[in-house]
């Protein structure tokens, strides 16, 4: 009987130990699941799933968290699929927010905006906040005009999130507001406001030549890198791992020390970011297999 009791405990020591060292590789990984943030698998999905679909394909997946990016015909259900998200334990890592100040000021949102606070409000979810700026509203500002307006309603759109207990991040996509210098010096400009930057590899093609420059000045802000198969005549948008130069852009970010978090992307338009997503992680087997 002791020899019996003497064997069971070895068992239980043994297994704790290995499963304290699984928990340990995996945290050394980047490329593990729980670091990755599915991103665009709402507004570009050729099967048009509703938030039940949605979220069991992220299960499916293996992901426990994605990124909310929505069209005006999912603002019907874009509360619905938040409740059902935390329902199902599944966190919702960022909220899409699109400004467009022809149509919107300080203190006077459009209603496609506006109905994103209520939700956060309403559902209790707390989470980052993805703003990008229609890219053609600067074109015809000054240097001063446009660092005075988008930081005003930065600001402003700070000041909301926080009433709400989320947070403010930039994100590149596209023009003045997308250039990282000018996100760097929104961010300076208001020092009292917890800001972050969103850098994506797709929306990155116009100023690849100083990518290494951009991404070290960048770093301190960086909250998420959404990742993307890169060559420089494009096309802008290519599975991880069919690219020719995505694997040195990732390299720079792990030598300044990144760790993640990481998006892939579910958008192509016209398919399926289920297949979408999968092709995308399979890529990143591909590049670093060591660390998969």
């Amino acid at each position: 009987m002791k020899q019996i009791v003497v064997f069971l405990l070895i068992c239980v020591v043994f297994s704790a130990c290995k499963v304290v060292d699984n928990k340990k590789h995996d945290n050394n990984n980047p490329f593990r699941k729980a670091n990755i943030i599915p991103w665009s698998i709402v507004g570009f999905d050729v099967k048009e799933r509703n938030p039940e679909e949605r979220i069991e394909m992220i299960q499916k997946l293996g992901y426990k968290q994605y990124a909310y990016g929505y069209r005006p015909q999912h603002i019907p259900s874009m509360k619905h699929e938040w409740e059902l998200a935390k329902e199902k334990r599944i966190s919702i890592q960022a909220v899409w927010l699109y400004i467009n100040l022809y149509k919107e000021k300080v203190g006077a949102l459009k209603p496609d905006s506006e109905i994103v606070f209520e939700n956060l409000k309403a559902t209790g979810v707390q989470t980052q906040i993805w703003v990008g700026f229609e890219p053609t509203y600067f074109d015809h500002l000054s240097e001063g005009e446009s660092l005075q307006q988008a930081t005003e309603m930065i600001a402003y759109l700070s000041q909301r999130a926080k009433s709400v207990n989320c947070k403010i991040a930039l994100y590149n996509h596209g023009g003045w507001f997308g250039k990282p210098e000018n996100q760097i010096k929104i961010i300076k400009a208001l020092p009292k406001n917890e800001l972050g930057i969103i850098f994506n590899f797709h929306h990155a093609h116009d100023d690849l030549e100083n990518y290494s420059k951009n991404i070290t000045e960048l770093f301190p802000y960086l909250w998420c890198v959404n990742l993307n198969g890169m060559r420089k005549e494009g096309p802008k948008i290519i599975t991880i791992g069919q690219g020719n130069l995505e694997k040195i852009m990732i390299e720079k970010l792990f030598k300044m020390g990144y760790k993640g978090p990481f998006g892939i992307l579910g958008h192509v338009k016209g398919g399926d970011p289920e297949v979408i997503l999968q092709e995308n992680y399979t890529g990143l087997q591909t590049l670093f297999p060591k660390v998969n």
